[in-house]
C-alpha cells in the first residue's frame, strides 16, 4: 500500500496542471478580433454601392459557468469603421462610425474537462449602438438610426495551457442593421452589416 500511495502520489505530481471549467467558475478571455462585415443594402445605398470596411480591435468577455456544459458569456468591445460608397468616380470615404454591440450568448461546452481541446458553441442576442457618426456625402451630413437589436451565434475553443489560462479561438456571427439617412433628403435605405468576428486570445480561470 505505502509504495502504491507513492507512486499515485509521484503519477500526480507529472500529471499536466489542466484549467478545469466547472460550475460557479468565471472566465475572462481577452481577445483581438477582426470584425468583418457582411454587407447588403437597399434603395438608394444599393444603387451607390455603399460599403463599410473590416476593423481589428481588442474584445473583452465574460463568462460565468451555470453547469459543468453550460456557460452564459458577455462580450464587451467598440470598433470603428470607414464607410465608402461610388458617388459616380468610383469609391469614395463617407466617413466613419463607431458601433458599439455588447452581445450575451448562452453556450453548451462539449468537453469541459478535456487537457488539451475544449470546444463550444453558442447563440444569443446582441444590442448595437452607433455612435460618434461622421459621415457626409459631398458635403451633406448623413446620420443613422442610433440602435439595433439581432441575432448572434459563436463557435470556439479553449486550449489549456496552465492550470488557470488557456488559448482560444473564437467565431461569432452577429447581425446588426441600421438606417442611413441624408438631410434635406429623408432616408437613402437599409445598411445591413451583419459582421462575422474572428477572434484570437487568452483566458483566465476564476
Amino acid at each position: 500500500m505505502k509504495k502504491l500511495a507513492i507512486a499515485l502520489l509521484v503519477g500526480a505530481a507529472f500529471a499536466p496542471v489542466v484549467a478545469m471549467a466547472d460550475a460557479g467558475d468565471i472566465i475572462a478571455r481577452f481577445r483581438a478580433i477582426n470584425v468583418n462585415p457582411d454587407v447588403s443594402t437597399t434603395s438608394t445605398l444599393s444603387d451607390l454601392s455603399t460599403d463599410v470596411k473590416d476593423a481589428t480591435v481588442p474584445e473583452l468577455d465574460f463568462t460565468y459557468m451555470i453547469t459543468n456544459n453550460i456557460g452564459a458569456e458577455l462580450i464587451l468591445g467598440t470598433s470603428r469603421h470607414k464607410v465608402s460608397a461610388d458617388l459616380g468616380n468610383g469609391s469614395t470615404s463617407l466617413g466613419k462610425v463607431s458601433v458599439l454591440p455588447p452581445t450575451l450568448t448562452l453556450q453548451w461546452h462539449f468537453m469541459p474537462q478535456s487537457e488539451v481541446f475544449r470546444p463550444y458553441v453558442g447563440a444569443g442576442i446582441n444590442y448595437t449602438r452607433f455612435y460618434d457618426v461622421g459621415l457626409n456625402a459631398g458635403g451633406t451630413k448623413l446620420t443613422v438610426d442610433k440602435n439595433s437589436w439581432g441575432g448572434a451565434l459563436q463557435v470556439g475553443a479553449d486550449f489549456p495551457i496552465s492550470k488557470n489560462v488557456f488559448l482560444n479561438v473564437d467565431v461569432k456571427k452577429l447581425w446588426i442593421s441600421t438606417d442611413v439617412h441624408m438631410d434635406g433628403v429623408g432616408k437613402l435605405g437599409t445598411l445591413d452589416i451583419n459582421p462575422w468576428v474572428f477572434g484570437l486570445g487568452v483566458g483566465m480561470k476564476f
